[in-house]
Order: structure tokens, then C-alpha cells, then sequence
């Protein structure tokens, strides 16, 4: 697995930054409340605090391992670009606005309304980070001043990751394993490079499958999962005769919209 996420990373175009605002399914306040919910982040007097302590030591020796260690980093660059950087070769398909747009719209914004889940619970605990604990640095010391003023319950980063993998293996089932394992690998991630505790990781996990469902009650994001599948069946040559036809018939409307 870590052989193909360090091919992938020289096949993949970078994408560009999409600055155009985003049209999310649900707003944070529709989102399923964490706090109401979740359980807390573990007491430091706690049995599940002193695993968090062990997983720490556990990131610490996979930095040694410097294949594991550079893709950890890749994985520190938060937001879409990277999603799609890291996700496009265990999808199958390279994603991107311009070849793959249903797609690529989906996942847009699909994982923005995901992410939002975290917004209370990351504001209401203001955990600090095991860097801050230890008063280590972390693989990407850019990154701690920001860090630093942003709680570590849940994990933002893995709620991200987590969700992608959730929603690219709808689109494409017959890779979900690859996907999921690069999605699992993407939360490993954070506690390698020290800016998260395993307890946050997994409470994110949690939480996009949580917020991941929520999408499913939006009959605009079912469409718009209609057409990404529809869009990646006729991208990866699967698609029938009836198949192709009618997203000949969606690309020409979308076309006629946009003129």
C-alpha cells in the first residue's frame, strides 16, 4: 500500500485551488451535534489517555521509517488538493474539475459539509495537541502556530480523509478496499506526524460516518452521487450503450446551462 501511495504521488497532477464558495448539503447546525453524542476526549488519568500516550510513541517510531514519514507529510497539506492527490490512484480514476467534474462536485462539497461536524466540539474542548504535551515538534513545524490555537478533538484532517474515502468508494465499490485503506492510512497520518492523539483520530472516524449519513437524507447530493457515478462508469469504460447515451445527454445539458 505504501509502495503505490509513493507511485501515485509522481503520476498525479497537481490540482489547482478552487476558490469558488462552496454549495454545502447541510448547514452546521443541521449536522448531527457531536456534543450531544460523542463521548468526551479521554481524562489524562484515564486508561484510553494512556493508550493515546503509547500511540504517540508508536507515531514517533514510524518517522523512522522514511517512506511512511514523507507520505504523512503529503498528508499534513489539509483540503481538497490533497484529497485528490492522495485518493486519485486507489479510486481508479484521476479526479479533477475538468475531466471529472460530477465527480470532482461531489466530493467538493460532500466532504465540506462533512467537515463541518466538528466545528463544536473542536471549539467546546480546545484540546491540546501532543506536541503541546510534550513540548515536541511535530514532522511539519510550519504547521504548529496554527495548530496550536485550533482544538485537537476530533481530528479535522481525518474527518476529511475518512469522509473522501466514504464517498469515492460508493462511486467505485469494486476498489473500496484500496480506497478505505488509504483513507485508514490518511488518519495514521496525524499521529505520526504528532499534531493528533489517537483518540481524536478515532472519534473522526466516527464522526464522518456519522455526518456521511446525513448527506444520504439530501436529495441533492443523491443526484449529484448519481451523476458522479454515472460520470465515472463512462471515465473508466464501463459504462453500457443506454449508460453513454445519457450522460451524452447530461453533458450537453450542462453545457447549455453553462453558455
Amino acid at each position: 500500500m505504501i509502495l503505490a501511495v509513493m507511485m501515485m504521488a509522481a503520476v498525479c497532477a497537481q490540482a489547482q485551488s478552487d476558490k469558488t464558495p462552496v454549495d454545502a448539503y447541510f448547514t452546521t447546525g443541521e449536522m448531527p451535534d457531536m456534543l450531544k453524542w460523542c463521548p468526551a476526549p479521554p481524562d489524562t488519568t484515564s486508561a484510553h489517555f494512556a493508550y493515546d500516550i503509547m500511540q504517540y510513541f508508536w507515531g514517533k517510531t514510524m518517522r523512522l521509517d522514511k517512506e511512511r514519514a514523507d507520505i504523512a507529510i503529503r498528508d499534513a497539506v489539509y483540503g481538497l488538493d490533497c484529497i485528490i492527490r492522495e485518493f486519485s490512484e486507489p479510486f481508479g480514476l484521476q479526479i479533477s474539475k475538468e475531466e471529472t467534474p460530477e465527480i470532482y462536485k461531489v466530493l467538493r462539497e460532500g466532504t465540506a459539509t462533512c467537515d463541518s461536524i466538528c466545528t463544536f466540539p473542536k471549539r467546546y474542548y480546545m484540546r491540546k495537541r501532543p506536541f503541546m504535551r510534550f513540548k515536541e515538534q511535530t514532522l511539519t513545524p510550519d504547521d504548529e502556530p496554527a495548530l496550536s490555537r485550533n482544538g485537537s478533538y476530533p481530528s479535522g484532517h481525518t474527518l476529511l480523509g475518512w469522509s473522501s474515502a466514504l464517498l469515492l468508494s460508493e462511486i467505485n465499490p469494486d476498489r473500496a478496499d484500496t480506497i478505505l485503506a488509504r483513507g485508514l492510512m490518511y488518519g495514521e497520518s496525524r499521529v505520526i506526524v504528532g499534531a493528533h492523539w489517537q483518540s481524536d483520530v478515532d472519534a473522526a472516524r466516527l464522526a464522518a460516518s456519522a455526518a456521511y449519513a446525513r448527506l444520504h437524507t439530501s436529495e441533492r447530493f443523491l443526484e449529484q452521487m448519481r451523476l458522479a457515478r454515472q460520470e465515472f462508469r463512462v471515465k473508466a469504460g464501463l459504462a453500457t450503450i443506454i449508460e453513454m447515451k445519457a450522460y451524452q445527454k447530461e453533458a450537453k445539458k450542462r453545457a447549455k446551462a453553462a453558455k
